[in-house]
């Protein structure tokens, strides 16, 4: 286990970033139960990167959700329905990971799906350059259907009641108070991530793992290669 300040642990991923050469462009996994501070380290080292002249393709499996009536055919409050039917994954390798992958021809699109009016998006195609990095965020990208997309993978953890309260004010708009925030995440996301784990155990196939309960303080392991 290694610790460090924040800015230390960025500069450890970038470097882990930067070591991981691939003749295409490097497609990056920031995976993690809601509310652990993925999208914000996903965010932090974009910024990182673009300032030591890498391009980066910033990306969420959010923008690869299936339409809500298919997201929620279960029930509202399925962690069947959250793990099995929440993203389209065929549409995520088409237009992002496949064109960005060894065999692609680097013309990808970056988002097919606005979760606001729940409607398709058919945004213009875009050109990667060889060594770009593609940094996506979100949850389930370590399940066995996504898991040899990764050239590397991070896995962001924190304790539940943590992340619960932080989601109390990052969803409260979105889902209406901070009961229907509570029941979300205790009887949908935190079962589907159990699900998760029961089938993908995705600590063991993540690079680094990060221990994100003070995230001025992070802890990390990495895996060896």
């Amino acid at each position: 286990m290694e610790y460090g300040t924040r800015s230390e642990f960025l500069d450890r991923l970038a470097e882990a970033v930067e070591l991981a050469s691939t003749p295409y462009p490097l497609r990056v996994a920031v995976d993690g139960p809601p509310a652990t501070g993925k999208t914000m380290l996903a965010d932090e080292l974009a910024l990182l990167l673009c300032t030591r002249g890498r391009e980066v393709i910033r990306a969420s499996i959010d923008d690869f959700l299936r339409p809500r009536a298919e997201r929620y055919r279960r029930g509202v409050y399925s962690p069947e329905g959250c793990y099995y039917d929440s993203f389209d994954y065929g549409t995520l390798d088409r237009a992002l990971l496949d064109p960005l992958g060894p065999d692609g021809d680097r013309k990808y699109q970056e988002v097919t799906y606005d979760r606001r009016t729940d409607t398709v998006l058919f945004e213009p195609v875009a050109a990667a350059a060889p060594d770009a990095v593609l940094l996506i965020d979100g949850v389930f990208l370590l399940r066995p259907e996504l898991i040899d997309r990764w050239d590397l993978s991070i896995f962001v953890y924190a304790e539940f009641e943590q992340t619960l309260d932080r989601a109390r004010v990052r969803d409260q708009e979105r889902l209406g108070s901070t009961a229907e925030v509570e029941r979300f995440f205790r009887r949908r996301y935190l079962p589907a991530q159990k699900l998760y784990f029961a089938e993908a155990s995705p600590t063991d196939h993540a690079d680094i793992v990060v221990h994100n309960d003070e995230p001025q303080r992070p802890a990390w392991t990495v895996r060896p290669s």
